[in-house]
């Protein structure tokens, strides 16, 4: 499988490039790019959407990145905010030609990156579980802790205080990212029936 960009509303295959200045970021400018790279990839929208507002906590243009990764190697990528070891399983998986750094500047390729490492961690976790959080928390939980931690989760394992902050943050983030892509990306105040 190669590196083809996914087909953005305006034609041209590719997401937008966040802003640069901070706080001027929003997952929901990704929606069409997540509903195409979810539906590909055969995971939740609206899961990959909060895993998006969850990982958005820090600016995510690509020259921020790159001053970024000179402070500290190693730091994770993209609008995903993909460690190095996930996005390299999930590029020998599927025979990526992508690089690793290709997702801090192709915001579509780290969204169906994400996509198909939920999916890997969805067929890692069992079909039933004792644990009291739903199969898309346990994915979440995987992208964040990985997937070693969300199948002791997914087995009555506590998770930490770092897990339990984010899945508080993906509860709270949920309808924000169902509203986004129920919206299919358009601005706030947008009514539906115009244009």
């Amino acid at each position: 499988m190669d590196r083809r960009p996914t087909p953005a509303p305006d034609g041209t295959g590719h997401a937008p490039t966040p802003p640069l200045l901070p706080g001027g970021y929003d997952p929901a400018d990704y929606a069409g790019t997540v509903a195409r790279g979810a539906e590909a990839a055969g995971v939740s929208p609206v899961l990959l959407m909060t895993v998006l507002h969850n990982e958005a906590y820090k600016p995510h243009h690509p020259l921020l990145e790159r001053l970024w990764q000179w402070w500290k190697p190693g730091a994770s990528f993209g609008v995903a905010n993909m460690h190095r070891a996930a996005f390299e399983s999930v590029r020998r998986g599927y025979g990526l030609s992508g690089r690793w750094q290709d997702l801090r500047d192709d915001p579509a390729f780290a969204v169906r990156v994400a996509a198909l490492h939920l999916r890997d961690l969805d067929r890692a976790l069992p079909s039933r579980h004792v644990s009291r959080y739903t199969r898309d928390e346990l994915l979440a939980l995987g992208y964040n802790a990985g997937e070693r931690n969300m199948r002791a989760f997914a087995r009555g394992v506590p998770p930490g205080p770092m897990a339990r902050s984010y899945l508080r943050r993906y509860r709270e983030r949920h309808g924000r990212a169902a509203d986004a892509l129920a919206q299919g990306g358009r601005p706030r105040g947008t009514d539906a029936a115009a244009g």
